[in-house]
Parts: structure tokens; sequence; C-alpha cells
């Protein structure tokens, strides 16, 4: 469903990403794991069309950049971004419309509730904590029911029930299909819904690991240590 070919970013002279290949399949969960400063979320931009950059990006066969990949593509970036001056259910109106999606309203109220968002949709952006922003991004990025999801660190400001509906989501998401890409640097939140897992270093894929190789008795952080050492966050 999306795939990055030869990627390559740079930010002056600084290599952020350095010729990084990998696919994303439907139904699968592919994480990029990783140390902050690995390169992980500028690829996660680059795949979304923010950046510009060097190598090939297809979501669905369409180029990234076009109108039909970006159909295609829900994204939940790291921080939150809503219009302060939009109320929770008005950002969903203004995603509905921009798709031209019809017939949308009973999977908004479903995805407000959800998230225990129902009792705060008259709430404005700016009136929102972290966590309640997180759940409207998480909730706009759903609604027009996209192929392929990109969640950057999506756990990060979240309570408990949050995060477990987030994970709810993340298996649910598989189970219908959808292409799901997560990029995070806490191992155990990915643990139990991986399928790939691609570990960055230094603006490169160090390795890929399928959960279906995985040798006996072998955890995901046995692997993420044999490679990345002492690499500190």
């Amino acid at each position: 469903m999306i795939l990055i070919e030869g990627v390559s970013k740079k930010y002056g002279k600084f290599l952020a990403n350095d010729n990084v290949s990998l696919a994303v399949e439907a139904g699968k969960m592919t994480v990029l794991l990783g140390p902050n400063g690995a390169g992980k979320s500028t690829l996660i931009k680059s795949i979304c069309g923010l950046l510009r950059y060097s190598g090939r990006i297809t979501i669905g066969g369409h180029n990234n950049q076009t109108a039909d990949a970006k159909r295609l593509l829900g994204y939940v970036p790291e921080m939150p971004s809503l219009y302060p001056m939009l109320t929770v259910y008005e950002h969903l109106e203004f995603i509905a419309k921009a798709y031209r999606l019809e017939d949308w309203e009973d999977y908004a109220e479903e995805l407000l509730a959800r998230f225990e968002m129902d009792e705060n949709r008259n709430k404005l952006g700016r009136e929102l904590s972290k966590g309640m922003q997180q759940k409207v991004s998480v909730s706009c990025a759903l609604l027009p029911r996209p192929a392929a999801v990109i969640l950057d660190e999506p756990l990060v400001g979240l309570d408990p029930h949050g995060i477990r509906e987030i994970k709810n989501v993340q298996t649910r998401l598989k189970a219908e299909g959808v292409a799901v890409m997560v990029c995070t640097h806490l191992i155990d939140s990915i643990e139990e819904d991986w399928d790939t897992t691609c570990i960055m270093l230094g603006g490169k894929i160090a390795k890929i690991c399928h959960r279906g190789e995985m040798p006996a008795g072998r955890t995901l952080e046995d692997e993420y240590f044999a490679i990345a050492g002492g690499v500190a966050e």
C-alpha cells in the first residue's frame, strides 16, 4: 500500500534519511522503531508530502504528492495541530467537507464516543488538553476511512483509556485490511500487534524484523538492543 524507494532527506549538510526503502502492506502493522533523532519523523513527513526529498514514495500506486494518494492516507502527527477557534465537532465537519464525505455523521459520533469526547464536542481547540487534542487528531484521521494510516508517537500525552483505545484502533484497522504504520521509540507500545519492524539508526534502516521469522524466545526488545546497543534516547 505504501512503497518507499531510496528516500533521502537533507537539512543543510545533515543527512536525516539515507537511502531508505521499505513497504507497508495492507492489513499489517509496520513499525518505525528507533531512538529520538534516528530519522523516523522525517521519513513520516516525507511520506505525507510535507517535505521535499529525493527518491520515490507511492501510496496505493499513486505518487504521494497527488490528490489520489492523499485521499487514501490518514495521518496522526506527534504534535496535534488543531484550529483554536473550532470546536471538536467542527473539526470533524471540516474534514468531512474537505474530503467531500457523505453519510459521515454516524461514524463521527462513534469516534467521539470511542474516545470519550462526546461530552466535549463543543469545546474549542484552544481549550483542550494535549491528550484531548490527540484524540481529536486521531478521529479526524480516521473519519474518511483511509486505506493507510500513519501514527507518529500516537500514545504521547494520552490517559490510560486513550492508550487502550488507540491500541484497539490499531488492531481493528489491521483486521479491516488497512495498512498501519506506527512511528515510536516505545517498544512496549507495539509489542503485541507489530508485523514488521524497521529499526532506524542514524537515518538508515539498520534492520527489518518480521514477526513470523523471529527466533523462538527472541523478543523485539532483544533485537533492538542487540543493534542499538548503548544508543540513548
